[in-house]
């Protein structure tokens, strides 16, 4: 049974690593990165910012950041105290801890020295990883809690491995090519849908390229995911794959979900304030994907049949 304590630092670095996507996200829709100008860690010379919009929002994800960075490194150092026998614990708060410090250094290069799109969307992508390994130290927990964590001699097809990670692959490219047109600030690139600017195929180049390219991914995404459900839900063996029919459920859902949110951002595109709110929920439902997807890899990559 493992300690209060240490489920509490687990799902604070969790629910931490959260808000930190969350409120990078807002950071970008705001246009808020400059809001503190070229200084860090201080914000345009002060250590409490001149009160505008822009600094404020960007301060307190700093803020936030360093506070969730400590929890992570507290929960890192007490796995590695009390539960380096458990190495798949070791590796998550591992992780989680690597993918922060990456992601902090990201951010501050990208405060001191103007960066590509390319570079700014990869910042969310490692901020993505670092959310999916405090998210699966916390299911971690959980399968230990319940004596769920001990794997019986019962295996899976060896079909449901590759494929589980391929589309676990393939969701981050997804995900990465949504975060580049944001920082692209290509949104407008595909007006209408499903069509995009009234064309089945539009221009091939620029903004609408960008856009049509990231829908058509998501479309083969929802396809691949779709074959999974139905990949694990023909198992010879109920038992063998229930937490992966679980998972794949979630993911249908989830994949689901982010294609509406897709739609909810199409159509609330002139009005900043809902805009705003349907971007943030296509980065929940996108984070929440990415983090189902990841826990289905490892699961599949433990019960693979031998």
């Amino acid at each position: 049974m493992l300690s209060f304590r240490y489920r509490w630092l687990a799902w604070s670095s969790s629910i931490g690593m959260f808000l930190v996507l969350l409120a990078g996200a807002i950071v970008t829709k705001t246009d808020s990165g400059r809001g503190c100008g070229d200084d860090w860690p201080l914000c345009n010379g002060k250590f409490i910012p001149a009160y505008t919009l822009e600094s404020m929002i960007e301060y307190s994800h700093r803020m936030v950041t360093g506070i969730v960075g400590v929890l992570v490194l507290l929960t890192f150092l007490y796995t590695w105290r009390y539960l380096r026998q458990h190495q798949e614990a070791l590796w998550y708060a591992g992780g989680t801890l690597l993918f922060t410090i990456i992601q902090a250094g990201m951010g501050a290069a990208a405060v001191k020295w103007p960066q590509q799109p390319a570079v700014m969307a990869l910042h969310f992508g490692i901020s993505l990883l670092a959310v999916a390994s405090s998210m699966l130290l916390v299911v971690w927990c959980y399968r230990m809690n319940k004596e769920r964590h001990k794997l019986s001699s019962a295996s899976i097809p060896k079909s449901i491995y590759p494929v589980a990670w391929g589309i676990w692959i393939y969701c981050y490219v997804v995900v990465y090519l949504g975060a580049f047109i944001r920082h692209m600030e290509a949104e407008g690139g595909c007006m209408g849908w499903p069509l995009c600017n009234g064309q089945l195929i539009p221009y091939l180049s620029g903004a609408s390229g960008i856009v049509f390219a990231h829908r058509v991914a998501a479309a083969v995404l929802l396809i691949l995911i779709v074959a999974l459900y139905i990949l694990v839900h023909h198992g010879k063996s109920k038992d063998q794959t229930s937490e992966l029919r679980r998972g794949s459920v979630y993911a249908l859902v989830f994949v689901i979900g982010q294609i509406g949110s897709g739609w909810l951002l199409t159509v609330t595109i002139n009005d900043e304030n809902r805009y705003l709110f349907a971007s943030l929920l296509h980065n929940v439902l996108a984070t929440a994907l990415f983090c189902v997807l990841t826990d289905m890899a490892i699961r599949a990559w433990k019960l693979r049949a031998r």
